[in-house]
């Protein structure tokens, strides 16, 4: 932060706090008139016109158009985050939602993050996200084979990082429920507890002597773990809501729209942002502060997701830079705690220590 901040009066810094609050509101220039009738300031419409170019001057408004009100400047939502934000009062029927996450029966993290954005998304009326960074030396904990038919099993695999995965397996030999139980137990003897680069050739070859005459099914088996386990290290992420995007006049160039849908979908920039975050607190991205050229309009605001020091994913909100951040922050602060109540719960702890209250 600038050391420029320190040099704000309070009145400087109650009508930059009324000018964000105003253009997040409605979109346009604010005024001095709007300051002088809204807000509970001693002085002059002169006075108050003086302190909006002197904040302009010192970078945290921006004057769009030469007999216009000012907007705030990236500097100056920063300054409005980081030390004049007000904490947002969930209403009631806010908090229920985010409780209801408690009650949903969700056994992956994949769905359950999902889930959160996805209301993360409705409540806030931008585009919600979820994310699951690349993970790097992922192992698998257990592996499980379930028979299908004589040509067929499922082979399901709980990640070290909680996760579980499967995939449908079609055999080139027959295969029958004592067999799938045989392979099962093979994969959980040699290969349990190891990243892809550490299943190496000498301990396919004691995998397949430990199958025997049935070690054909080990060759399938392996090409399917190092697929899961490579889905795994390049991460995932999923969006919800993205057609709130098309209510802000932000995006209404549909070509800078265009190159944001494609960096969603590529989605390996976001994917860096939050695997380069440090720590559980949220984080807030403001225009270039992204380091993604196509979202210096926009704003990133996401919540890492921790369990026992270990980044399992984050939810997050995309939207544009004139964000209500307040509810942004208090929407993501809710469901992250529900989404940590439901992985330990789905671990088998009893540690749902009461619900979101809103932090009234």
């Amino acid at each position: 932060m600038s050391g420029e901040n320190r040099g704000l009066s309070e009145r400087k810094k109650q009508i930059l706090k009324a000018i964000v609050d105003a253009h997040i509101e409605g979109g346009g220039p604010v005024g001095s008139k709007y300051i002088l009738q809204n807000q509970q300031l001693n002085c002059s419409s002169a006075t108050i016109r003086n302190e909006m170019a002197e904040l302009e001057e010192l970078g945290y408004l921006e004057q769009p158009h030469a007999s216009s009100g000012r907007v705030p400047s990236e500097l100056g939502y920063r300054f409005y985050v980081d030390s004049l934000i007000e904490r947002y009062a969930m209403t009631t029927h806010e908090i229920a939602q985010i409780n209801d996450l408690l009650k949903a029966k969700m056994g992956e993290l994949d769905q359950i993050l999902l889930a959160a954005s996805h209301l993360a998304s409705n409540l806030t009326n931008y585009t919600g996200i979820a994310i699951k960074p690349p993970v790097s030396a992922v192992s698998i904990n257990k592996f499980e084979v379930i028979y299908l038919e004589a040509d067929h099993y499922i082979l399901i695999a709980v990640t070290s990082s909680g996760a579980v995965k499967s995939k449908h397996v079609h055999t080139a030999v027959p295969i029958s429920q004592a067999l799938s139980a045989k392979l099962a137990n093979a994969l959980n003897q040699y290969l349990s507890g190891l990243s892809a680069h550490q299943i190496t050739l000498p301990i396919i070859m004691e995998l397949e002597a430990q199958m025997g005459h049935d070690s054909v099914l080990v060759g399938q088996a392996i090409k399917m773990i190092y697929d899961l386990l490579g889905e795994l290290d390049e991460g995932e992420m999923r969006v919800s809501g993205i057609d709130h995007l098309l209510q802000y006049p932000e995006y209404s160039d549909v070509g800078h729209l265009q190159e944001l849908l494609g960096t969603l979908e590529k989605k390996e920039d976001i994917l860096n942002l939050v695997s380069r975050s440090e720590g559980q607190d949220i984080s807030v991205l403001i225009g270039s502060e992204s380091e993604v050229k196509v979202m210096n309009n926009s704003a990133l605001v996401f919540k890492p997701i921790v369990k026992n020091g270990k980044t399992l994913g984050a939810i997050g909100i995309l939207g544009p830079r004139r964000m209500d951040y307040a509810k942004v922050l208090a929407t993501l602060e809710g469901l992250s705690g529900n989404i940590t109540n439901l992985i330990e719960a789905n671990n088998g702890n009893n540690a749902n220590g009461g619900e979101f209250n809103g932090g009234n």
